[in-house]
């Protein structure tokens, strides 16, 4: 029978990213994100649960180099600690991803415990780290079910563009239904905006409209539309390596401080 409680105290907080639609900021978020928290002293685990891998290319795991993935773990019940992997970036780790993901959905989907795979298979390692974050997929699926099983608090990207707040009541509402069957200690870590262009009244007008209707779990801090964000992952690179005086870089560093002072308030 799957457990039904929620993921027990540890050091780590575990964080689920999740939106899903695609092309919002989702995977560049959790890398730089994790990459900012680093910078500010933390240990941090980052885990690919998205079957495209572009977290784990992003940090410069190549497909030939990823071996042991998130995909043995879930399906083969191969222990996560054979998986993780260091990146180029100093205190953090990633289990990367595999094409193979796209089908564990089908392949665990009967199975008893289904939605608490990813959770089971992190308490191992909870204390290990400082936080654990989970890039999920474009997607309301089991995949993304697993993460928000396993974490303390959903992350939410939201693109600065006209449909940003469509989808997002179907979201919040598989949130609330992971926390009412699986997780009842889940909560929303905020909601984030990305991609704001400050010369486009839109973008002015979507961040009000989210304030107006999320009010203090929107995150004050904004990523701006930067092309050094897109440049970077092609470099195998979190941004504030890449170029670390950039606008989005200094954005990021700025978020990644914001989340630990809402979480010191909340200690």
């Amino acid at each position: 029978m799957a457990s039904t409680t929620a993921p027990a105290a540890s050091r780590a907080r575990i964080i689920a990213i999740v939106n899903q639609k695609g092309g919002v900021g989702k995977t560049t978020t959790t890398i730089n994100l994790a990459a900012a928290l680093t910078l500010l002293g933390k240990k941090v685990l980052l885990v690919d649960m998205d079957p495209q891998g572009n977290a784990s290319t992003g940090l410069a795991i190549s497909r030939k180099l990823r071996g042991v993935s998130i995909y043995n773990v879930l399906v083969d019940g191969t222990s996560i600690k054979d998986a993780i992997k260091q990146t180029s970036v100093e205190n953090l780790s990633i289990i990367p991803s595999h094409i193979d993901l796209s089908a564990a959905e089908l392949e665990i989907g009967g199975q008893a415990g289904r939605t608490t795979k990813l959770k089971n298979a992190m308490a191992p390692i909870a204390r290990d780290y400082d936080y654990i974050l989970i890039d999920c997929p474009p997607a309301l699926g089991l995949l993304t079910v697993n993460s928000l099983a396993a974490a303390h608090s959903a992350f939410v990207p939201l693109q600065c563009e006209f449909y940003a707040l469509e989808g997002l009541s179907q979201l919040l509402r598989t949130v609330e239904m992971a926390k009412s069957t699986i997780n009842p200690d889940l909560v929303i870590e905020g909601v984030m905006l990305t991609m704001y262009d400050k010369r486009n009244r839109l973008s002015g007008q979507v961040a009000a409209d989210v304030k107006k209707h999320l009010g203090r779990a929107v995150f004050k801090t904004i990523i701006p539309r930067n092309v050094r964000i897109a440049e970077a992952p092609s470099f195998g690179q979190p941004v504030m390596m890449y170029d670390p005086e950039c606008a989005g870089a200094k954005a990021y560093m700025a978020l990644g401080r914001e989340l630990l002072r809402r979480h010191d308030k909340r200690k």
